[in-house]
């Protein structure tokens, strides 16, 4: 069984964050690069389905600046076999589209289709939770969201999520959540393998893509601002009157719907 993984490079989670107001893009300088933590659950996911069946193979696939490669290693060093690295710089900045469009890409450039493809649901940078569902459009997969379980008996996938029950047949695209475990720390052994392993730099280029196309719908960023500050809350002292008062307020706010 051929499984492929996505990750996702991210300014460290516990670190500063800010836009620049330029460009609108995150200054990812401001803190330390790390692999998301949801994709590390998606890596630990993809190794345990891969070693309860025999023969298969797991790859990692990443867009991400030049100098992502010691993150996408991580994921080699926990125990995927291969990684697919796409980068260029005309992706900077891409929108979720072009990003889905490039990895449905690089996941076809990769020889054989794949039988699964591991994501988390959303990234902690951007949160945008739509990546996995487009490269499932892209190619024709169907796709299960927002897991917190999942078992794969033979090519049928069954897996749980926060209102139901959902079933596919391979190949296709799962999405989880945190309700996974955690990814393993990678051992000393399985950093020394990780400098060994394929790593393969694409380009747009090689994937034959073109980020100035438009004929694909494109988001554009129009405006960029800095947050502005928190105000102080309004106090309310309780001397029998507190909630009569915090009613008014939610329907002055329009938070709740006046009663009829």
């Amino acid at each position: 069984m051929r499984i492929a993984v996505l990750l996702k490079e991210v300014p460290d989670t516990f670190g500063e964050r800010a836009l620049n107001l330029t460009t609108g893009l995150v200054e990812r300088a401001a803190s330390d690069p790390v692999l998301d933590e949801i994709c590390e659950r998606a890596v630990e996911l993809a190794l345990t389905l891969a070693a309860d069946h025999p023969a298969s193979e797991v790859h990692a696939f990443a867009m991400a600046p030049e100098n992502a490669t010691a993150t996408i290693r991580k994921a080699l060093a926990m125990g995927a076999d291969a990684a697919f690295h796409v980068t260029d710089p005309a992706l900077l900045g891409a929108d979720l589209t072009l990003t889905a469009e490039a990895l449905a890409a690089a996941l076809r450039h990769a020889g054989e289709p794949y039988d699964l493809i591991v994501a988390g649901n959303a990234s902690t940078d951007g949160i945008g939770g739509l990546v996995p569902a487009m490269i499932a459009a892209w190619l024709d997969m169907p796709h299960l969201s927002e897991l917190t379980a999942l078992t794969l008996d033979g090519t049928t996938l069954t897996g749980a999520c926060e209102d139901a029950d959902v079933r596919a047949e391979l190949p296709a695209v799962v999405s989880l959540t945190e309700a996974f475990p955690d990814g393993r720390f990678p051992n000393f052994k399985g950093i020394m393998a990780a400098k060994k392993k394929p790593l393969t730099t694409l380009s747009l280029a090689e994937l034959g893509l073109d980020a100035e196309d438009f004929s694909v719908a494109r988001t554009i960023m129009t405006a960029v601002a800095q947050r502005p500050p928190k105000e102080a809350g309004q106090k309310l002292t309780d001397d029998g009157s507190a909630g009569q008062a915090i009613a008014e307020y939610l329907f002055a706010h329009k938070l709740a719907a006046q009663p009829s």
